[in-house]
This record gives structure tokens, C-alpha cells and sequence, in this order.
């Protein structure tokens, strides 16, 4: 088997992969064109749906890629593969598998973790008629995270202001500071957005046609940049009443950023709020697998970049370039033995999710 071979270098790359995976296997796919952006090479760009299974199932296994754009080279690797080995030819009855490719198209193509308005989705999935949540620890840092210049003075007061916030408070404060999410500066870091996105709003009509029938339901996001290197850690999200059934699923090391467990600090507004809002009638068990790519301080030095560079910057700069290619790294390790990882960890608990989602009751 050739694992490696699944991923693509490109999202245009993917997509194609992804299709032409769907069409030798007779798998209708739903196409949903973001009219709003174009990707790096001017490429139409598309949120593209794949369903394996009867129409009626009760049971639905919901697979996703791409929420934060450039991490999308992990998870369609991943979907591509399941079509690549014929997975799911033999589902249990009254059980369905939903495949969404690329969530965030813009970002996949750009190899940005947001969005065409510099949203991330993750905190974008708000009831935004209740106002939005404020992060008052974000202030603090907001113009340390977006200095002036990059490789010049600013940028050298900016990270030594930074380097004594860790040193005076730590650095999972500092992460939750900047992680957490933040409604206030559009021009940010972990901007959650004024209002819903197009992919917001386009997930959730995706989940209320193809989860209508749905009792139980089961989701899978695929994400990437925290942790150990190739380790695929399993975080529960969603109502705390669910951890206990996410356990029972994936085992004792599933973990929760609530309980202060995970590598992940906590957030509103994430994607599984639109999962459950979407598909009210169905129990939910929604976790997030994240796989390690480099240390947490360079994959955020990585967004404080690529951040700068779309508003102070030139992205067709040999500066630009450079910060490309840093982002590429954070998110995806275009190697073979973290290839291998990512997709012997995904399989392990994509069968576990199957078995799970069957047994409940």
C-alpha cells in the first residue's frame, strides 16, 4: 500500500484526487462553489461532498477535512486513502459514512489556516444575534502578534515582549491568549467573525440534508499542528455529557481542553456547535484528531507570519515565499514516516468511530 501516495502537494491536487476517487467507486459527489474567493492559481474553489451508504441510516459517520485550510493536506490524504482501499464496502446496516473535503477551500488552496475574510471557522460557529464573547487576554497581546515590520525592529520589541509574557504568566496562558478566539480586531489572530461565513453556512445545510434521519451521529474533524510529532491526539468536543460515550468509543485517551487535558486550549464557536444545531434529533459524538507537525511556539510564529504578511506584506516577495513555505511546514510534514502515522492512527479510529456509532443506543 502506498500511503504516502494518498496526499497531494497542492489543493487543487486533492480536490482532483478526491473526485476522481469517488467517480471510480460510483460515489455521487455534491459540489458547493464558494463564489466569494478564488484559490492561489485563480482555481474555482469548492466545498465537495461524498455519501457512502443508504439515504434512510439512522447511524451516520461524518468525516471532515480542511476546517483550518492548510491542514487540509492531512485530512483529504486521509479521505483519499479510505477511497483508495475501498473502505467502507462493507458498512453495517442502516449505517452511513458522510465525507466533506475541504471545509475551508480558500485557506487549503492558500495554505491559510482562515479564511477569505481572515476568519477561522473554529470560532465562527456562534449564535451571533447574542453578541459575540470577549477576550480580554487578547488585547494584551494583539499588537505584539502583528508588528509593524517582520524582520526588523518592531518585530524584535514585539517578540521580546512576547518572550516576558511567557516567561511572567507561561506559555499555555499565552496559548489560550492567543488561541481562544477573539471578535474584536478583523485584522487578527483567531478572528472568529462579525457574522456566519459562507462555510459556516454551507456545512450546516450539508449536515441538515445528509443528517435528517439521523439518531446517532458521529463526527471526525482533521486537524493538525499540535502535539507530538505524527501522534494523532483525540479530542472530545462538545457537550461534557458526551465524553463519557467518546471514551467508551476511543478509549481512555481521548482527551477534553475543558478538563485541562488536551494540547488544545478552550474555544467557542467551534464546528461542532454546527454539527449539533444542524442535526438536533441525533446524539452527537464529535471529536477532533489533531496530529503534532513541528513545536507549538514555531506553528504559532508560523500564523503570526502569515498573518502579517496578507496585511502588512507582499505574498509574492521572496519574503512572502519564505513565509509560505513556514506554513506549510507547521501544518504538513511532507514526509513519509509522519504520512504513515497520520494514516495507521486515522484508520484505527475511524473503525472505532464505525463500531461505536453501530452500538449506540
Amino acid at each position: 500500500m502506498d500511503v504516502p501516495g494518498f496526499f497531494s502537494a497542492t489543493y487543487a491536487e486533492a480536490r482532483t484526487r478526491f473526485l476522481e476517487c469517488c467517480m471510480k467507486r460510483d460515489i455521487r459527489v455534491e459540489n458547493h462553489l464558494n463564489e466569494r474567493a478564488k484559490g492561489a492559481d485563480g482555481e474555482d474553489l469548492y466545498m465537495d461532498v461524498a455519501r457512502i451508504g443508504p439515504q434512510e441510516a439512522s447511524r451516520l459517520l461524518v468525516i471532515s477535512s480542511g476546517t483550518h485550510g492548510g491542514e487540509g493536506f492531512c485530512g483529504s490524504g486521509i479521505q483519499v486513502g479510505l477511497l483508495e482501499t475501498e473502505a467502507f464496502q462493507n458498512l453495517p446496516a442502516d449505517t452511513a459514512v458522510l465525507l466533506i473535503h475541504a471545509i475551508n477551500p480558500y485557506g487549503f488552496s492558500h495554505i491559510r489556516r482562515v479564511n477569505e475574510d481572515n476568519i477561522d471557522l473554529n470560532r465562527n460557529f456562534l449564535d451571533f444575534t447574542d453578541g459575540v464573547p470577549d477576550n480580554p487576554a487578547y488585547h494584551e497581546v494583539h499588537e505584539w502578534l502583528l508588528p509593524d515590520d517582520w524582520d526588523g525592529p518592531a518585530r524584535a520589541k514585539a517578540d521580546a515582549a512576547i518572550q516576558h509574557y511567557i516567561e511572567d504568566k507561561g506559555l499555555k496562558t499565552f496559548q489560550a491568549a492567543v488561541t481562544g478566539g477573539q471578535h474584536i480586531h478583523a485584522d487578527g489572530l483567531f478572528f472568529g467573525g462579525f457574522g456566519p461565513s459562507w462555510s459556516n453556512k454551507t456545512l450546516r445545510g450539508v449536515i441538515a440534508k445528509h443528517a435528517k434521519n439521523a439518531r446517532h451521529l458521529a463526527f471526525i474533524d482533521l486537524h493538525t499542528g499540535l502535539g507530538p510529532y505524527g501522534h494523532g491526539e483525540i479530542i472530545y468536543v462538545g457537550d461534557p455529557e458526551g465524553l463519557p460515550r467518546a471514551t467508551e468509543w476511543y478509549g481512555d485517551d481521548v482527551t477534553s481542553p475543558e478538563a485541562g487535558t488536551s494540547a488544545s486550549a478552550i474555544v467557542r464557536g467551534t464546528i461542532d456547535a454546527g454539527i449539533a444545531e444542524s442535526a438536533p434529533n441525533a446524539s452527537l459524538t464529535a471529536i477532533a484528531i489533531e496530529y503534532g507537525t513541528i513545536p507549538v511556539l514555531e506553528v504559532l510564529n508560523a500564523l503570526r507570519a502569515d498573518n502579517w504578511l496578507y496585511i502588512k506584506g507582499d505574498v509574492e516577495s521572496t519574503q512572502g515565499k519564505a513565509i509560505k513555505q513556514q506554513m506549510r511546514d507547521a501544518f504538513y510534514c511532507d514526509a513519509d514516516d509522519w504520512k504513515e502515522m497520520v494514516w495507521t492512527r486515522g484508520v484505527e479510529l475511524i473503525n472505532k468511530a464505525i463500531a461505536g456509532v453501530r452500538r449506540a443506543e
